[in-house]
C-alpha cells in the first residue's frame, strides 16, 4: 500500500541534516538579541525585495537565466508592477524549488519544501506559538539530542541565541523554508473560529469588526472561495465553501449578528435600514499588503437576512497555463490555438467551473507589451498588469453588447468578453472574430459539442460560426487527493462495475489501483487540497466546418470529433484518477461517462 504522508519526514531527515546551518554553537558577534519587550517579534522579517538582485546574479551564475532575457525580464517587472519571484514563477521561467534553492543558497542553508516535508502538528508546537510566529520558524524533526527547524529568514536578529536558550544542550540545525509555504504551517497555532469569536465577545471592545477579520483572514488562509452567514433560530451558522465544497467553519451567538450584518453593509454601501429585498455590494480587503475585492449578497430568510460573500483575488500571480490541468495532447492543441491570428474561443461548462480562470491563464500566457489586449467583464474577478480591463456598469449603459462595440473601435489585437448571454452579444462577438481580431469567451453549455448548436439556435449563421470558431473548451473542476495522505487500494474489475456501468471499457485489469485521501490536519481531514480541471477540447477542423455549415445536431458533432480523436471529459478525468490525482468517486460527482 503506497503512502505519501508527514510520517515519511522521519525517514529524510538524516539526509536533510547533514545539509542545514549548525547553529549550535556560539552565535556570530555581530548578531543582535531583540531590544528588550520584543522578544519573539522578527524585527526584520523577510522581504522579496530585498533578495532579488543577489537572486538574480545567482539564477544567471546557475545558468537558470540567460543573461540576455534578464532585460527582458527586469523591464515586464517594471512594467507590470509586480516583483521578481512572482513574476518567474508564474511565466514558468523557473521552478518554485529553483528560487528556494538559491535563496537558501544565499543565507548558507539548505532549503526544504515544506509542501513535502511536512511536519506533524505536534511536532510544530515543540517551539511556544509566541516564538514560531513571531520569528516565523517551524521545528521540522526532534529528538532528545537533535533540533531540525526552518525559517524565512535565517538572519533574522536573535533568532540563533533564542533557539540554543529554549533548546540548551541540543543539536540545532536551521534550514530555509518559502514564505507561502511557512505560512501554511504557522496555520496550526491558530485557534478554532468559536474560540476566537468568544474571546472577542468576552472582551466587548469591536465585536463586530474583529469577529468578521478572523473569518476573513481564515477564509484567504484556507482558500476559500465563498463565506456564508446563515442565521437560524438562536444561532448564525458560518461555512466556507473549500474546493468546491462548504463545510461549516463556526457558530456565532445570533445577539451579535445585527452588528456583523450593518458593518457589512456599510462597508459594502448598502442601506442598513432595508431587510425585506435582496441587496448586492463589494468591498475591497487588504490582507499582507494584497488586495482582495469581495462581492456580498445578502437575501432576506424566514430567520433573518442570509449573506454570502465571494472573495476575489485582487491578482492574477498563481494562475499559471501549464498547472491547469492539461494533459499533453491538450496543452499542445490549445496552445497553437490561442497563438492563431484571429478567431472565437470558446470555454462552456456550469458557474463555478473554472472557466474564467482557464481564460485569464491563456491571456497572461499571450499578454506582453506589443499588443493590445482588451477585456470586457462582469465581475472583473483578477487584475492582470497590462491588460485593460473594464467592469460591466447597467446603470451606465455598460453592457457586455456595448461594451464589446467600443472595444473594436479600441484597436485591440486580443479581446476577452466575459460571458455570451444573448443573441446581440454572440453575434458582435462573432464579427469581431471575423474581422482580424483573437476572441476569447465562456458559454453555459453541458459539454463542447452542445456549444455549437447553441450559437446557431442564438441567431449566429452556420457559415459564419464555421468561419471563426477555432476551438470549443468544456470543463469541470475535480478535488485532487492530498498527496501527504494519499492511499492505493485495490478493487476488482467486477466490483467496479457496481459504481461504474461498462468498466471494462476503462479499464482492461482485472484488478484495479485506485488511490484516495485518508484525511489529516494538512487537509482538515477531507482527503482533498486544492482542485485541477478536465477538459474536452474540440477544434474546427476542415471536417468539423462542413459539419457545421449543415446545422448540425450535438450527436453528429460529438461523432466527428470522436473520429478526430477528441477525448471526453470523463475521459481525460479518467487519466487523472488512474494516475492517483483525484478519485473515481469525485470524477463521477461532476462528469458522466458517454458510454
Amino acid at each position: 500500500m503506497e503512502q505519501n504522508s508527514p510520517t515519511k519526514q522521519a525517514q529524510d531527515d538524516a539526509q536533510v541534516q547533514s545539509q542545514v546551518v549548525d547553529v549550535t554553537a556560539t552565535a556570530p558577534s555581530d548578531s543582535k538579541t531583540p531590544p528588550e519587550g520584543t522578544e519573539g517579534i522578527n524585527l526584520e522579517a523577510f522581504n522579496k525585495k530585498d533578495i532579488e538582485p543577489i537572486l538574480k546574479q545567482s539564477l544567471v551564475k546557475k545558468g537558470l537565466i540567460k543573461t540576455e532575457y534578464l532585460k527582458n525580464i527586469e523591464h515586464a517587472v517594471t512594467t507590470y508592477n509586480i516583483n521578481l519571484i512572482d513574476y518567474l514563477i508564474s511565466q514558468n521561467i523557473v521552478t518554485k524549488e529553483n528560487i528556494g534553492q538559491t535563496i537558501a543558497e544565499h543565507f548558507g542553508c539548505n532549503y526544504i519544501d515544506l509542501e513535502i516535508n511536512q511536519p506533524s502538528k505536534e511536532v510544530i508546537r515543540t517551539l511556544p506559538e509566541d516564538i514560531s510566529i513571531g520569528y516565523r520558524v517551524v521545528v521540522l524533526d526532534a529528538d532528545d539530542q537533535n533540533i531540525l527547524v526552518t525559517t524565512d529568514n535565517p538572519k533574522s536578529p536573535g533568532l540563533q541565541e533564542k533557539l540554543q536558550q529554549l533548546f540548551a544542550g541540543k543539536h540545532i540545525s536551521l534550514a530555509y523554508s518559502l514564505p507561502e509555504d511557512l505560512d501554511q504551517v504557522l496555520v496550526y497555532y491558530r485557534k478554532p473560529l468559536e474560540t476566537r469569536f468568544n474571546k472577542i465577545i468576552q472582551e466587548q471592545a469591536h465585536v463586530a469588526p474583529e469577529i468578521i477579520d478572523e473569518i476573513i483572514k481564515d477564509a484567504i488562509i484556507l482558500d476559500v472561495s465563498d463565506i456564508h452567514f446563515e442565521p437560524q433560530e438562536n444561532v448564525v451558522v458560518i461555512r466556507f465553501r473549500i474546493d468546491g465544497i462548504l463545510h461549516e467553519a463556526s457558530q456565532l451567538p445570533k445577539q451579535y449578528y445585527e452588528k456583523i450584518l450593518n458593518r457589512l453593509k456599510v462597508q459594502s454601501r448598502m442601506r442598513i435600514d432595508e431587510h425585506g429585498s435582496s441587496q448586492d455590494g463589494a468591498i475591497r480587503y487588504i490582507a499582507d499588503e494584497e488586495p482582495i475585492d469581495i462581492r456580498i449578497s445578502i437575501v432576506p430568510t424566514i430567520d433573518g437576512e442570509k449573506v454570502a460573500l465571494r472573495l476575489l483575488a485582487g491578482n492574477s500571480r498563481n494562475l499559471n497555463f501549464k498547472n491547469l490541468g492539461f494533459n499533453v495532447v491538450n496543452l499542445k492543441t490549445i496552445n497553437h490555438q490561442i497563438h492563431r491570428p484571429f478567431g472565437m474561443i470558446v470555454t462552456t461548462g456550469p458557474t463555478g467551473s473554472g472557466k474564467t480562470t482557464t481564460l485569464y491563464a491563456l491571456l497572461k500566457q499571450l499578454n506582453n507589451p506589443d499588443i493590445n489586449l482588451t477585456t470586457i467583464e462582469d465581475p472583473v474577478e483578477y487584475k492582470i498588469h497590462g491588460v485593460n480591463q473594464i467592469q460591466v456598469n447597467a446603470a451606465s449603459n455598460l453592457t457586455f453588447t456595448e461594451g464589446l462595440r467600443t472595444i473594436v473601435r479600441q484597436d485591440p489585437d486580443i479581446i476577452l468578453v466575459g460571458e455570451i448571454r444573448d443573441e446581440e452579444t454572440a453575434k458582435l462577438a462573432v464579427n469581431a472574430a471575423l474581422t482580424g481580431h483573437l476572441l476569447f469567451t465562456t458559454f453555459h453549455a453541458n459539454d463542447a459539442a452542445t456549444a455549437i448548436p447553441r450559437f446557431i439556435d442564438m441567431g449566429v449563421e452556420p457559415f459564419l460560426l464555421a468561419s471563426t470558431l477555432n476551438a470549443v473548451i468544456a470543463q469541470r473542476l475535480v478535488r485532487l487527493i492530498h498527496p501527504q495522505c494519499r492511499m492505493q487500494y485495490t478493487v476488482s474489475i467486477e466490483d467496479l462495475k457496481a459504481h461504474l456501468p461498462h468498466a471494462e471499457v476503462f479499464f482492461k485489469e482485472p484488478q484495479i489501483k485506485l488511490y484516495y485521501g485518508k484525511g489529516c490536519e494538512a487537509c482538515n481531514f477531507t482527503g482533498f487540497k486544492g482542485r485541477s480541471a478536465i477538459y474536452e477540447i474540440i477544434t474546427v477542423t476542415p471536417n468539423m466546418k462542413k459539419l457545421i455549415m449543415k446545422n448540425p445536431s450535438s450527436e453528429e458533432i460529438w461523432e466527428v470529433a470522436r473520429s478526430e480523436g477528441v477525448k471526453s471529459l470523463f475521459e481525460d478525468g479518467l487519466d487523472k484518477v488512474k494516475a492517483g490525482r483525484t478519485t473515481l468517486e469525485e470524477l463521477m460527482r461532476v462528469a458522466e461517462s458517454k458510454q
